[in-house]
């Protein structure tokens, strides 16, 4: 690798384009600094931060005086503003966690106490009538009800995070996978299929591959496990059968939260996930067994959903760290330099509360360079971005307007979502230039109603068409999921 092959030196590269490398290259957006981020797939999102519960956590799971506990905090103060900032679908909903016996009430009590300990605001444990009250539907003895908890699109609010630094000068590039690194005195040169990349510093966020990606730079000190997780869709009808997540009780081995029911902020109640060690960091296929598992527990806890109509599965896996959990209990995030290389930032094991934890994850590791260095404030730092209207959220006359003054507007895309011809010209406009059906999907909520694709699809691949793309060249998440491989008729 020659290092002046490459496009200049940049302060830093961040290495993985999952919410928390997104967090941190807006965070470092703040400052005077030439930014990169490479992520290996096609798009943003398209690994963990699309495969979770989108759930805001309070901060009562995880172990006093962890860095878990700390990040969770402060990412519960801060993102709220955040996401509004960036118009990101999120709503504070509140949360329940139901017992049914008397052990079950006790550990109840053993999580307020942890929840108190790590500054959780507003945490109660209510009874039978209580929870009835909250949820109608929700059947439990008793509950540990946390006012802070919320639910959040995780993979808008990645792709908004990374849109907000590229508005404040960083650079984003997809396809763009290291895979080799030279590590010299003054700089990391990074190999890509699309050349090399000089920085001064890495901050590597890959997720579950942070271990093969530290082991670039020499033996890595940790080892990533994947834990996957199944997940059941419900039809957005269940949307008005419960308002805010509900958990059991958690396993005592503290590995999950246990198999729980999150709504989310289109109307659709997620059920899940399950909780399998797999040495695949790439497996993501659903199971008869777990899906039956699935559902006889969270109807169990909420007996009505039994009767909403299942529209989709997927898996997501969490990168655990392996071999460094404390004695009886999870391992804590893993986030700092290397130690054969200087201003080369490891971040492992960033599972849940990853997501809510990722807004004060970037102010850590902007801290940590920081104390190297002097960080200057950049002028006019925009922190938020303008409004993007979509279709489903707006009245009669505003829809009326818009399509007069532009016919795509009333133009129907994807008829279970609402979502309009102009919706997805955006989206396929938008500053990264999405090229797939997930990526418009992630972006527009096309192929995530009750067809599933069904009626969007051959229209989305005319749309793409007339932005220029051949149709062999149109795939459903990049790669070789190619979906069209020739004509049938002249």
């Amino acid at each position: 690798m020659d290092a002046d092959s490459s496009a200049g030196l940049f302060d830093v590269a961040v290495i993985g384009g999952g919410v928390v490398g997104c967090a941190v290259l807006r965070e470092l957006s703040r400052y005077r600094l030439r930014l990169v981020l490479l992520e290996r797939r096609s798009d943003l999102a398209e690994g963990v931060s699309k495969g979770n519960s989108g759930v805001i956590h309070a901060g009562f799971n995880v172990r006093p005086g962890s860095l878990k506990a700390r990040m969770n905090a402060a990412g519960l103060r801060a993102i709220y503003g955040l996401a509004s900032g960036l118009g990101v679908p999120h709503r504070k909903t509140g949360k329940l966690v139901v017992a049914f016996d008397e052990d079950g009430r006790r550990h109840l009590e053993v999580l307020r106490a942890q929840g108190e300990r790590n500054g959780t605001p507003g945490l109660d444990i209510v009874g039978a009538a209580a929870i009835r009250n909250l949820e109608p539907e929700v059947r439990g003895a008793w509950a540990l009800f946390s006012p802070w908890t919320g639910i959040i699109s995780p993979y808008e609010f990645t792709i908004a995070l990374a849109e907000n630094a590229w508005r404040n000068g960083a650079e984003v590039r997809l396809d763009s996978g290291v895979t080799a690194a030279d590590c010299r005195p003054d700089r990391f040169i990074l190999e890509t299929p699309a050349g090399p990349v000089s920085a001064r510093w890495v901050v590597n966020c890959a997720g579950l591959q942070a271990d093969e990606v530290a082991g670039l730079a020499g033996p890595a000190d940790f080892r990533i496990r994947p834990f996957k997780g199944e997940y059941l869709v419900l039809d957005k009808a269940a949307g008005d059968l419960l308002r805010m997540p509900v958990y059991p009780v958690p396993p005592q081995d503290e590995s999950s939260l246990g198999i729980h029911l999150t709504p989310t902020t289109e109307g659709p109640v997620l059920l899940g996930p399950s909780g399998e060690s797999t040495d695949d960091k790439d497996e993501a296929g659903s199971t008869r067994g777990v899906m039956d598992r699935l559902k006889a527990e969270a109807f169990g806890l909420v007996p009505a959903l039994g009767r909403v109509p299942v529209i989709h599965a997927y898996a997501g896996s969490r990168p655990k760290l392996d071999g460094l959990a404390a004695a009886g209990g999870p391992a804590d995030f893993l986030v700092a330099e290397s130690r054969r290389h200087p201003r080369w930032i490891n971040l492992g094991g960033i599972e849940s509360p990853g997501l809510t934890a990722a807004p004060s994850l970037a102010e850590h590791v902007a801290g940590l360079i920081g104390a190297r260095e002097d960080l200057r404030p950049r002028e006019g730092f925009e922190p938020g971005l303008p409004g993007r209207p979509r279709f489903a959220r707006l009245d009669d006359a505003d829809r009326a307007a818009r399509a007069a003054a532009d016919p795509d507007w009333g133009e129907m895309v994807c008829r279970c979502e609402h979502v309009s011809r102009a919706e997805v010209r955006e989206a396929v406009r938008n500053p990264f230039g999405a090229r797939s059906m997930d990526a418009i999907k992630r972006r527009t909520r096309c192929g995530m109603g009750r067809c599933q694709g069904g009626f969007c699809t051959p229209r989305i691949i005319g749309i793409l068409q007339a932005e220029g793309l051949k149709p062999e060249d149109i795939t459903k998440k990049g790669g070789s999921s190619r979906l069209v491989f020739g004509r049938i008729k002249p």
